[in-house]
């Protein structure tokens, strides 16, 4: 994953423990278990065809990847602060009517996702970029990618916990 230096990923706090708690437990007892399942499958011999050795060596693969992935999202990792209630920003669980049927989304970069069970609408998304900085009862007009023009009724906006 390529991060420059000034990439800023907002995180709410448990997103940030989340992500933390998952490194320890892949640099733990996870790398640990991993390395035991290599060792078990070398001892019984031929490695070229041992199923066994070539699935924990993939799952070594894996797991370093993520362990790289979580460092560099977290050395970038900024703790976000939503806007007031009522105001849509970042951080912000917005109820989003749309022609009558009303969503929960949380407003905000994918990585928090980790922490909620709620869908992520993107800020630069045109609904997300649409809503951000409006509020409460406002109704907002956006243009789909293909085109078509939307208007969406801002019910509710709540900070994230």
């Amino acid at each position: 994953m390529a991060i420059d230096e000034n990439t800023v990923i907002l995180l709410t706090k448990d997103a940030y423990n989340t992500m933390k708690k998952e490194l320890d437990e892949r640099q733990g007892p996870i790398r640990e278990d991993i390395i035991q399942k290599i060792a078990t499958a070398r001892a019984e011999g031929d490695l070229s065809e041992n199923g066994g050795y070539q699935a924990a060596k993939d799952a070594q693969a894996k797991n370093e990847g993520r362990i790289n992935e979580l460092i560099i999202k977290l050395r970038a990792a900024k703790i976000l602060t939503p806007p007031p209630a009522g105001e849509v920003g970042v951080g912000s669980i917005v109820t989003l009517n749309f022609a009558g049927m009303k969503n929960e989304y949380l407003i905000g970069p994918h990585e928090l996702s980790i922490a909620t069970d709620k869908q992520i609408i993107s800020p630069e998304s045109p609904v997300g970029a649409a809503v951000m900085g409006h509020h409460k009862g406002d109704s907002v007009s956006y243009q789909t990618p293909n085109g078509h023009s939307m208007t969406v009724i801002i019910d509710d906006s709540v900070p994230i916990e």
